[in-house]
């Protein structure tokens, strides 16, 4: 008798890369893909058999460390948020010329209306820039069933293959039915050079992945996740990419003459073609940006009505919903009702007895003094820095640049040009601009805030802890210049005058003030209690 279990679908992945026999996940913290690394991480049988689970320094590391994975013949699943696949680009992208030994698959979890994220770009483009399949999922079954497969397709094709889910599958919940567990592959390293990417080589090996591209496509319609569902009539095709699916079938549009229904890429055109013929016009509905509907505008006639974001059918940003979907179909949903005149919003702020707090209570007391002073923020707990009653930052842009902003603002003349960073950012991606600031003795003021954990997240370990001082010291910052403090209130005004004196000072100083995210504090403590 088949089991049943209650999953998260970040979960579903994480059980179905267990039971697909991975050795190892990599991956560094980011929403909403974390349960994915954290449920592994817990799992008794993950444990037992010893599959590598630990949190990596940043996801191009990550995406690194399972290419070793691979090369040695083990199953590997690599796990980030979309703007992760940023940093993760360059081994990912060149992964796919390189080719792969043991399966890989690269989860990104993407964030459509950016409920915790700079942006809402969208991972299938990555894909198709690298030219490899991607499975979408439209449920957390197949999200589940989808993961094997990709292990599978991995192997098969010899390249890695992306799966991307979007914020409301990752953080919803249902039963899934679950199969046998698959064991590890064995030890088995590739010999000989062929992952040496000179130009030479290089070469005859992006001719072999061109040659693939057909396999992919037949795939894509022979594994079963795309699908046409033919309805009586001749009305409007649908296309439906992964979530999008469920959408359209709450809506039980009346007016449709079929559903083509996508989780996996790179999309047949035959399939697109079968639609087509039996429609009147294709509406494309799907998270994210609008890549299946210029495709389907591609595959068909230039006088085919395509319809979906870019005709402003469906809106063009943000994530979609049955409301947004029943709309597109002229169907009136239910009656939304509006926020309460009384309501009124309410920014998020940091914890109460946050050491962050007391950091830029002491800045801001520093900053009246002045007035041409920037602060360049970046990605982490702290960015609420930049809400009441603080006010403080003037800039974040993405993981590492409060750094390096700072540094080019000083160039410029900028003064003075002050970083705010946290610890888990800074050993992301934050040291190399630390170099480049240390190497030009640029007059910068930076402040690590370091809460001993990657608390934005969920509390992970942080890679650079207990090591911040020795970090900096090895990247040449002169250790009169590197100060630590803890910062409470009764410390706000030795924290100010150490943020003056560093100011004054005409060259690279690093200030850490070091206390334990509460709530962190708060967990270590009650499992002390138990």
């Amino acid at each position: 008798m088949a089991q049943k279990q209650l999953v998260l679908g970040n979960e579903a992945v994480a059980l179905g890369a267990i039971h697909a026999g991975i050795s190892g996940v990599y991956a560094y913290p980011g929403t909403p893909s974390t349960e994915i690394t954290e449920f592994i991480q817990k799992d008794s049988y993950s444990k037992e058999n010893k599959i590598r689970s630990k949190w990596c320094t940043n996801e191009k590391t990550a995406m690194e460390a399972a290419l070793g994975m691979s090369f040695s013949g083990k199953r590997t699943l690599v796990c980030m948020k979309h703007v992760g696949m940023n940093v993760c680009a360059d081994p990912f992208i060149n992964s796919a010329i390189s080719g792969i030994n043991g399966g890989v698959v690269v989860l990104s979890a993407d964030d459509p209306s950016m409920h915790s994220s700079q942006n809402e770009q969208d991972s299938r483009f990555y894909a198709k820039f690298a030219m490899i399949p991607c499975f979408e999922p439209s449920t957390q079954q197949e999200a589940y069933d989808m993961v094997q497969k990709a292990f599978d397709l991995s192997e098969e094709l010899k390249v890695p293959v992306m799966m991307r889910l979007v914020t409301r599958l990752a953080h919803s919940r249902t039963a899934v039915e679950v199969s046998g567990i698959r064991p590890q592959n064995e030890f088995n390293p590739v010999t000989g050079n062929d992952w040496v990417l000179h130009p030479s080589n290089s070469r005859k090996l992006y001719d072999k992945l061109v040659e693939k591209q057909p396999v992919m496509v037949q795939s894509s319609s022979s594994l079963g996740f795309n699908r046409i569902e033919k309805i009586a009539g001749k009305g409007v095709g649908v296309i439906a990419c992964g979530l999008a699916y469920n959408y359209v079938k709450e809506c039980n549009p009346q007016n449709v003459s079929a559903i083509l229904k996508v989780s996996q890429y790179p999309i047949d055109p035959e399939m697109v073609k079968e639609l087509a013929k039996i429609s009147t016009e294709i509406l494309v509905i799907e998270d994210g940006q609008p890549q299946v509907e210029i495709d389907v505008q591609a595959f068909l006639s230039a006088d085919y009505v395509v319809k979906g974001r870019l005709t402003g059918d469906l809106p063009r940003t943000g994530e979609l919903n049955p409301d947004s979907v029943a709309a597109a179909f002229g169907i009136k949903s239910s009656k939304v009702y509006d926020t309460p005149d009384f309501m009124v919003r309410r920014f998020p702020q940091m914890c109460v007895g946050c050491g962050h707090r007391d950091v830029y209570t002491a800045l801001n007391k520093v900053l009246e003094e002045y007035p041409n002073a920037r602060v360049f923020g970046d990605i982490g707990c702290y960015t609420l820095g930049v809400n009441p009653p603080f006010y403080t930052l003037n800039t974040t842009i993405d993981m590492g640049a409060s750094i390096t902003m700072a540094k080019g603002a000083a160039d410029a003349g900028l003064y003075p040009a002050i970083s705010v960073i946290g610890d888990s950012t800074f050993t992301h991606s934050g040291m190399t601009g630390l170099l480049d600031a240390v190497n030009e003795n640029a007059d910068i003021t930076i402040i690590l805030s370091d809460n001993l954990t990657t608390a934005m997240t969920g509390g992970q370990d942080s890679a650079g802890t207990n090591k911040f001082e020795q970090i900096c010291i090895g990247l040449g910052v002169d250790p009169e210049h590197i100060k630590v403090v803890v910062p409470i209130p009764q410390n706000i005004e030795s924290i100010k005058n150490m943020i003056k004196d560093e100011i004054n000072y005409h060259g690279v100083s690093v200030i850490i003030p070091r206390r334990e995210c509460m709530q962190t504090l708060r967990r270590h403590n009650s499992d002390k209690k138990k």
